[in-house]
């Protein structure tokens, strides 16, 4: 029998639940919110986060995190990346070094700047760690419209076993061994994805949109680069894919925060209508600090951060990328 723990019922974690549910013979998923957890029980759907979706039988909700976690074969987590080292914590003493843990969480720890897995690494004495990215809105990977996606890990025998036990009929992985570009890649897409929201919210057209996500993605590789990452990963599902999803789809949540800020929100407002987190929002902070860092030019994030950090009007933002020095690309 194989089990399932799946840490976070937001709308992502929520849809890996039931594509995975056709995968294990128990899959248990973890919210913090016990209103939540009951409400689940009962409807057998999660309303709040992805409604319209009723959960298999062999989909268990849970509100206790150590008897979720506790003899599960394979733990996911998909928490959002502000409640990654907390929830982690309390993981801790139910956690073994003989569970495979696989991370899905795409965003960057503020202050400490370390990626999802180096957070999990810290916290959990190093254990073996995969992490799970590309392309993949949460409606439509529970609709079970084809989905590819990324499973990276140092330990090549891991991301060999997840790809095994996650890949079914609606869900192809792929394996890889640069967990740094990977997790450098799901992050900084998400700032680039409110910029490109902007773009669409002041009506700047296809042209500039093209332009942003290609710029974007330079920007992205040299971060990662630095980091110890490999450009050619960014040309992949982690980089590429990604970023053409979360900037181009009307279901991107960080797409949405840019559209709202350019018709004249502010980011309190949108934040205080939202349910579900935009993570490129705090990833903006923590992408311009490990800009700093490593002394990489990133433009965009620049900007992204004047208006969520600064209230920066968006269109001067984007008058000040287009006045920028000329320079060869």
């Amino acid at each position: 029998m194989k089990t399932l723990a799946v840490i976070g019922a937001g709308a992502f974690g929520t849809s890996l639940a039931l594509v995975l549910s056709k995968r294990f013979d128990e899959v248990r998923l973890w919210a913090h919110e016990r209103e939540l957890v009951e409400n689940m029980r009962i409807s057998r759907q999660n309303d709040v986060f992805l409604p319209g979706f009723a959960l298999p039988a062999n989909i268990l909700p849970f509100a206790d995190l150590r008897e979720a976690v506790i003899g599960a074969d394979f733990i996911l987590g998909a928490m959002p990346s502000t409640h990654a080292r907390r929830i982690y914590t309390e993981m801790k003493p139910s956690f073994s070094m003989r569970q495979k843990l696989v991370s899905a969480t795409k965003g960057i720890e503020n202050g400490t700047l370390l990626r999802m897995s180096e957070v999990i690494s810290e916290v959990l004495d190093r254990p073996p760690v995969a992490v799970l990215t590309g392309p993949s809105f949460a409606k439509e990977v529970a609709s079970g419209l084809p989905t590819a996606m990324v499973v990276a890990s140092l330990n090549r025998h891991l991301a060999n076993e997840v790809q095994e036990m996650f890949t079914g009929p609606t869900m192809r992985l792929y394996t890889q061994d640069d967990p740094v570009g990977c997790e450098i890649g799901a992050s900084i897409k998400n700032v680039v994805a409110v910029a490109s929201g902007v773009v669409t919210g002041l009506r700047l057209g296809h042209n500039t949109t093209a332009a942003l996500i290609t710029r974007g993605l330079r920007e992205m590789t040299r971060l990662a680069v630095a980091m110890g990452g490999r450009a050619e990963t960014m040309s992949g599902l982690a980089g590429m894919g990604d970023m053409v999803l979360t900037c181009t789809g009307d279901l991107s949540r960080n797409r949405r925060v840019g559209i709202l800020l350019a018709e004249g929100q502010t980011l309190q407002q949108i934040q205080g209508s939202m349910r579900t987190v935009a993570e490129g929002v705090s990833t903006t902070y923590a992408a311009w600090d490990l800009a700093q860092k490593h002394r990489v030019d990133m433009p965009i994030t620049e900007q992204m951060y004047a208006i969520l950090k600064n209230g920066k009007s968006p269109r001067e933002a984007i008058r000040d990328l287009m006045d920028r020095p000329a320079r060869g690309e």
